[in-house]
């Protein structure tokens, strides 16, 4: 059986947090503030209650073509690795506090909704160049399977967040509890 090692998780959590929160930072201000600025409207990335059909199509059709090669080479390539660093971020911190606690069904549920995320974040990924390269003509089943997609992201990684927010405070009360003692 592996043994985990909480201190190594924290230093893990910290480290690719700070990564993470500064690549989310570069495209919160950056590319996705770009390809707003230049559409008029919320690239797909940033609707968690995902897009129709209609929507995919004024989207892709706002950004004329520079905009459409702007999303290909800027953005996706940035959220190739983002879902990744998020990935580490919070299986490392639920880790490390859930060996602290030892709640180890929280602990799994929270490990395969930090995977599970980073997996549809992948897929969302896969289905805007999809969308983007056949834009002209966009099937809807690619534009729900890709809604679908980021509405399963969002979900997974919020519950994945808050179960690491939650063990977290739980580990704070309890190390001051102890420490009152």
């Amino acid at each position: 059986m592996m043994r985990i090692h909480p201190g190594r998780h924290g230093l893990r959590a910290i480290g690719f947090g700070l990564a993470g929160a500064a690549l989310y930072a570069l495209m919160i201000n950056g590319t996705l503030a770009h390809i707003q600025a230049v559409s008029g409207m919320v690239p797909f990335d940033m609707r968690p209650l995902g897009y129709s059909p209609k929507e995919a199509a004024d989207l892709l059709g706002g950004l004329g073509e520079a905009g459409r090669r702007y999303y290909l080479t800027r953005q996706i390539p940035l959220d190739t690795v983002y879902p990744a660093l998020l990935a580490i971020t919070l299986v490392s911190a639920i880790c490390g506090f859930g060996a602290r606690l030892r709640w180890h069904t929280l602990v799994r549920a929270g490990f395969v909704c930090s995977v599970a995320a980073a997996v549809f974040d992948y897929a969302e990924n896969l289905g805007i160049v999809a969308m983007i390269w056949g834009w002209s003509d966009l099937p809807g089943a690619l534009v729900y399977a890709s809604s679908g997609a980021t509405i399963a992201k969002s979900c997974l990684t919020s519950i994945a967040v808050l179960i690491a927010v939650f063990l977290g405070v739980s580990w704070i009360w309890r190390t001051g509890r102890d420490f009152r003692q």
